[in-house]
């Protein structure tokens, strides 16, 4: 056996076990979550991002929410029955708005009672989550965060306020169009908060929610507790 054959096994061997490992990791945590649903009486639904539940070769692929998490929580939800309560594991950063906002308005609309779990954090999109259930329940050091939208690189409540500081006559084209992109983005998100609120909390509370969560008042990572 020549140096190149070694060479390609290794990698074999490397690209599949990480593979491995996550089957075994996916079937304990099935038997996991049937002992939950039978002590709770309850669908039990994940939605978990960590780097080392998806790697190849050792280097993390990191996971944000998107359209395919949607698509599978929102069949997982549907295909429950509507008065049987849902226990919700969050844990991520956050990730797509739309993705984020269907997920949390299939959550408001389930009948029986919907338990947010939080035993780390669930920043940005995964608070918009967490916002549509009828309880949050919490780790000690858990974390919630900001709802602010994100244009690229930069909080749009920042791109806003620079544009206010300057004359309009030394601002260029492009961050122009980025600050009434920002504005709409802002404008969705407080609305989309209010209308989850809507019903758990006076009207005045529920808006006074929406523009500290949406507008910029802290950064986008800043822990809420």
């Amino acid at each position: 056996m020549g140096v190149f054959d070694i060479f390609w096994i290794f990698f074999l061997v490397s690209a599949l076990q990480p593979i491995v490992r996550q089957k075994m990791l996916e079937a304990m945590r099935q038997r996991l979550i049937a002992r939950i649903e039978r002590q709770r009486g309850s669908r039990v639904i994940l939605l978990v991002h960590r780097q080392e539940t998806m790697s190849l070769l050792g280097f993390p692929i990191f996971r944000y929410i998107d359209v395919n998490d949607s698509e599978e929580v929102l069949r997982a939800i549907h295909m429950t029955d509507p008065e049987v309560p849902i226990d919700l594991l969050l844990h991520t950063p956050g990730g797509l708005v739309l993705a984020s906002l269907q997920i949390a308005r299939a959550i408001r609309k389930h009948r029986g009672k919907v338990t947010v779990f939080v035993p780390h954090y669930a920043m940005s999109g995964g608070t918009l989550i967490a916002l549509a259930a009828d309880e949050i329940i919490m780790g000690e050091h858990a974390v919630l965060g900001p709802v602010d939208p994100q244009l690229g690189e930069y909080p749009a409540a920042s791109i806003i306020r620079a544009i206010e500081d300057k004359p309009i006559a030394q601002v260029d084209d492009r961050t122009l169009i980025l600050a009434d992109v920002a504005k709409k983005a802002i404008f969705q998100l407080r609305e989309s908060v209010k209308e989850l609120l809507e019903g758990r909390y006076p009207q005045e509370k529920a808006e006074e929610l929406a523009r500290l969560l949406s507008e910029g008042t802290w950064t986008h990572d800043y822990p809420i507790t």
